[in-house]
């Protein structure tokens, strides 16, 4: 068995796989624990590193008690929200700040400039990302400017820096082991595409000190021994990657051409483009898909930062539903969306449009427009900013997908996956088993172990498929409705000029 461990953007989660002679992977536990959520000003938003490690905990023991104990495990798989940084003490073992989320933008004006001063194309051509406060770096920077002393214990090995699954390694191997895999590594803007190795300018460039920054590893290398005292038995943790690339691997979907996207909290697409780096000109990323034994593959990737956090809004925030479900029949009540369109910028916008400033836009309400709009909007705005990710990626020359394999809680929502394959003129696949992520971390760990000798190996249950039928007239229009709404999320996210001839 493969214990499996995925850390998200709103719970912690373990999951022993069983793995059979042939390759097969079976879910045979599962424990999962909700994550708090921190928003102390507008755009910043936090996690408790040591909630997490305590969930943690919590759920690896619970699993393999239901899998009938330790000694059934042959390695630990981690797979983790990326950018997500956390600054520790290394003798303590305890975090110095809460844990900065990928989704916060508290650094925007620290990479604006950065832009200003020109060095956004030298940063893109080696790490394949733009400067965004999206991306670690920066996040480093600031958790070393917030706590006092910490600058200078980071330059003499007191306090170490890592993304989710640096932390979670420290703590299982109780600071032995001081490692990241390269796809986390990947997300950081601090390491070169080519080499896979932390880059010294470019580490001096957003003032992160290299003695606090992890070990970079391979995806199925050995990342270290747990302790003995957490679970009985030292098993191996032998493999990681952050959650988009390990859901791609949980897919099979590792020859270049193929490609999934993830509906989780944000929604992440993920190309594989082959055995070399792609720059995008086309506000995508350039990224790592995995790096297994020596073997790299490169990725471009669109990021939306709102997706099923939308559908949250609707019912924490608004309170139009009591229940996510509910959003598919709501929606299911109108003809249309009534030429209502929201476009999710709660915390900024992601590709192609890279707007940290944007926020939340709704366009197009009339006095007809009521809650169930706003639940078809939220829903199709799914599909919008889908078909934009797969214009850009076809713009910078990929051929345009015939099939998108996808993954994540809305995809549940079988209004939602019709109205992305309509949208986006493509076949949508969903596998009958979701927890891609999980999969793909236990994969990469019997890799590691020698469990399965490759990682092409699709699920093997029957997916639901769901193929275009939407007329051209119908979806250009409504295309041309998204556009408008994202012109004026974009038109407000700009500073207004002075104007001395109007008031």
């Amino acid at each position: 068995m493969i214990l499996s461990i995925d850390q998200g953007t709103t719970s912690t989660r373990a999951i022993a796989f069983e793995v059979s002679d042939a390759g097969a992977f079976s879910a045979a536990a599962v424990s999962q624990i909700e994550l708090q959520q921190h928003f102390p000003k507008p755009g910043w938003v936090e996690h408790d590193a040591g909630e997490i490690w305590t969930a943690t905990l919590q759920t690896c023991r619970e699993v393999i008690r239901k899998a009938g104990g330790i000694d059934r495990f042959a390695a630990i798989g981690i797979t983790n929200q990326r950018e997500t940084a956390v600054l520790w003490d290394a003798q303590t073992g305890e975090p110095l700040h809460r844990a900065i989320v990928w989704q916060d933008r508290r650094t925007a004006d620290v990479t604006g400039d950065l832009v200003k001063q020109g060095h956004e194309p030298d940063v893109q051509a080696r790490t394949g990302l733009i400067l965004d406060p999206y991306f670690s770096a920066s996040k480093y920077a600031w958790l070393l400017d917030a706590v006092p002393g910490s600058r200078e214990r980071a330059e003499a090995g007191e306090v170490k820096l890592g993304t989710i699954e640096s932390w979670l390694v420290w703590k299982l191997t109780g600071g032995r082991a001081h490692v990241t895999d390269a796809t986390n590594a990947a997300r950081t803007s601090l390491m070169d595409l080519q080499t896979l190795s932390w880059q010294a300018d470019l580490a001096t460039l957003f003032r992160v000190p290299m003695h606090a920054l992890p070990e970079i590893r391979g995806c199925a290398d050995r990342l270290g021994d747990c302790d003995p005292a957490l679970f009985g038995r030292a098993v191996p943790i032998h493999g990681a990657a952050g959650d988009q690339q390990a859901a791609l691997v949980g897919h099979g979907a590792i020859q270049p051409g193929e490609a999934k996207i993830t509906y989780g909290t944000g929604a992440f697409l993920v190309a594989n483009v082959g055995a070399e780096p792609v720059v995008s000109t086309n506000r995508l990323l350039g990224t790592l898909a995995y790096s297994v034994n020596g073997q790299t593959a490169y990725a471009l990737e669109g990021s939306i930062f709102s997706a099923g956090s939308a559908i949250q809004w609707l019912r924490d925030g608004l309170g139009v539903i009591s229940q996510s479900r509910q959003s598919e029949a709501m929606a299911q009540s109108l003809p249309d969306n009534g030429g209502v369109y929201l476009v999710p910028g709660f915390t900024g916008l992601g590709a192609p449009w890279w707007s940290p400033e944007a926020r939340g836009t709704i366009t197009g309400l009339t006095r007809d427009s009521g809650p169930a709009h706003l639940v078809r909007a939220a829903l199709e705005s799914l599909a919008y900013q889908t078909r934009d990710l797969l214009d850009a990626l076809a713009a910078d020359g990929a051929p345009r997908l015939e099939r998108l394999k996808v993954d994540g809680g809305v995809t549940a929502n079988a209004l939602a996956m019709q109205f992305v394959a309509d949208i986006c003129e493509v076949e949508v696949e969903r596998p009958a088993f979701q927890e891609m992520t999980a999969l793909g971390a236990a994969k990469l760990a019997a890799l590691g172990v020698g469990l399965i000798d490759r990682l092409d190996i699709a699920p093997a249950e029957t997916p639901a498929v769901w193929t275009p039928r939407m007329d051209t007239a119908t979806r250009s229009r409504l295309l041309a409705g998204w556009k408008a709404a994202i012109r004026a999320t974009l038109a407000a996210a700009e500073p207004i000029p002075a104007q001395t001839d109007r008031p």
